[in-house]
């Protein structure tokens, strides 16, 4: 699944005009919270990558038990960096987390910047 949205590729997963996702083989996925102190996220992100690592060695070993546990650290840190849960915008705008942008309100706008993924 893909992370939070990276500076350094703005065009290969373009990002919605409000900031709050962007788009992979016409999917959205959620960014993270553009509000947290850069520290905080980078120390989640941190997290998640070594969560990550842990799911793979786990799936690798066969352990379930430890991937489960690997996988729920995955979940908290996506959540703690926004990406899951409750949304981390205030203006009570509906989550369209994982669906196609086809069939959100950004149809409009992805149709008019799509490009081969």
């Amino acid at each position: 699944m893909p992370d939070a949205i990276s500076d350094k590729q703005p065009d290969k997963y373009p990002v919605t005009p409000d900031g709050r996702y962007f788009v992979v083989n016409g999917r959205l996925w959620r960014t993270s919270n553009p509000h947290l102190a850069p520290d905080v996220r980078q120390e989640l992100v941190v997290q998640l990558m070594n969560a990550r690592r842990q799911v793979g060695a786990a799936k690798k070993a066969d352990d379930a038990a430890a991937e489960r546990s690997a996988r729920a650290a995955v979940d908290e840190a996506k959540r703690a960096l926004g990406e899951r849960g409750p949304v981390w915008w205030t203006d009570g705008a509906p989550d369209f987390n994982r669906r196609m942008v086809g069939n959100t309100p950004y149809a409009d706008w992805y149709a008019g910047i799509a490009q081969p993924e």
